[in-house]
């Protein structure tokens, strides 16, 4: 497990709209990234491969590699930890980084109190999947993000342009990077 101070700055999750360039852009950064696998769309068997050719190249690349799934299946794949939301994260999972996803100020504070080690905070700006989805903006997501006890990075919307607009150093992005 990643140390939080190692957390990267910027992550990539996916999903089956960006599927189709993964391993281009898994391969593309320069510096260690955080890689969280979604592909809930993927039945189990097709998930599971998926996930095996994505994780090697992520660890080939230095990436954290993250299942958006419970610790024991992610124990089982050989992930680095687990997303999702703050409820279904028990504190502290041995051995597991824990990712929180977070929309508003109780996700903030189930997942201080889980212990997560970092929270995705989202939607902060209009997204491609979701355009007309009520947002956080700007004042909204640093208000909530001073909250957490923990690192936040910042998805929903977000590039290099609109992250520098945030003044927020730690990103993620579905659309946004591939």
């Amino acid at each position: 497990m990643a140390a939080i101070q190692s957390l990267p700055d910027l992550w990539l999750l996916s999903d089956a709209r960006n599927d189709v360039m993964l391993d281009t852009a898994l391969h593309s950064f320069r510096d260690p990234i955080g890689f969280v696998f979604r592909h809930y769309h993927l039945p189990p068997e097709e998930r599971f491969a998926r996930w095996l050719s994505l994780r090697r190249i992520a660890l080939a690349e230095g990436h954290l590699a993250i299942l958006a799934d419970d610790a024991l299946t992610a124990r089982e794949w050989g992930a680095d930890g687990i997303y999702g939301a703050p409820r279904a994260l028990c504190p502290r999972r041995a051995n597991l980084l824990t990712i929180a996803t977070a929309h508003n100020m109780r996700e903030i504070a189930q997942a201080n109190r889980a212990g997560a080690d970092a929270v995705m905070l989202s939607p902060v700006f209009p997204t491609r999947s979701h355009p007309d989805a009520k947002t956080l903006g700007p004042i909204r997501f640093l208000h909530m993000a001073r909250h957490a006890r923990m690192p936040v990075i910042a998805l929903g919307g977000m590039t290099q342009r609109s992250a520098h607009r945030l003044r927020w150093p730690r990103w993620a992005a579905i659309d946004g990077l591939t």
